[in-house]
């Protein structure tokens, strides 16, 4: 069993699953709704790429909770996990989920930049270009890696009710970390780079790395540096948690179906 066989695998029963649709809804439903706000609302054109940046990010938390108790409640109904724990090796079974669970939070991610990126534009609204949405983009999906190996994990151990219940304290964290939501753009403050005691929770850097993107083209002295910074500690929490999930998959021994 190999990495791209497992990769296989969950691409062909993700074709069956409801959950592609939801992601693709949710980015589309997202950048519309947002992109039509912030077309005729008179805040900066510049400060409303960052504030919708940070309000994906920011639920992120709870949306790869949704997910992940989502999917790991279809294996437990398609066979008892059998999908992943009957398989010649767990580890690259779970290593192709989390993958898999994650490029789907990065598609979804991309079409709600996408779209919202679109309209601006459209309405001249763009001063920046797309460079902004992109990096910012980059940032959100680098930022919400760790937390679909945690959700899994949590998924696997304690359930469903459980996973999303820490989703949703996660989501609230990651706003009060830039000030509340749209604090920013009301202030006119880059609350990305702001000091704050909750910046380093890893429930906040998709919003955080999400919102420098943006900030970093309107303010580069300020913002490369904690960029990088959050950059390089997301991307070691990124290798450090899938590793982790990894190893302790392997020993796993069923946990609970709710919680």
């Amino acid at each position: 069993m190999t990495l791209p066989r497992a990769l296989r695998s969950e691409r062909l029963r993700l074709a069956r699953s409801p959950l592609l649709v939801a992601h693709l809804a949710c980015g589309l439903a997202g950048g519309l709704a947002c992109g039509e706000y912030f077309c005729v609302a008179r805040w900066d054109p510049a400060m409303s790429a960052d504030a919708y940046a940070q309000f994906l990010g920011a639920l992120m938390p709870l949306m790869s909770g949704i997910v992940c108790g989502l999917a790991i409640d279809e294996e437990r109904a398609a066979g008892g996990l059998a999908h992943l724990t009957a398989v010649p090796s767990r580890g690259r079974a779970i290593a192709a989920a989390w993958v898999t669970l994650a490029t789907l939070g990065a598609g979804a991610l991309a079409l709600a930049f996408g779209v919202f990126g679109a309209m601006l534009a459209a309405a001249g609204r763009l001063p920046l270009g797309p460079l902004p949405l992109i990096a910012s983009w980059a940032g959100t999906v680098l930022g919400s890696l760790p937390l679909y190996a945690i959700g899994l994990a949590l998924s696997l151990r304690l359930g469903r009710n459980a996973v999303i219940g820490v989703g949703a304290a996660g989501t609230l964290v990651a706003f009060f970390s830039v000030g509340g939501l749209a604090h920013g753009l009301m202030t006119g403050e880059l609350t990305g780079l702001a000091p704050s005691p909750l910046a380093w929770i890893p429930f906040s850097w998709p919003a955080r790395l999400g919102s420098l993107g943006a900030e970093v083209f309107i303010d580069a002295a300020r913002a490369a540096a904690p960029l990088v910074a959050t950059a390089l500690a997301g991307a070691a929490l990124s290798a450090l948690t899938a590793g982790l999930l990894i190893v302790w998959f392997r020993t796993f021994e069923g946990g609970r179906s709710d919680a």
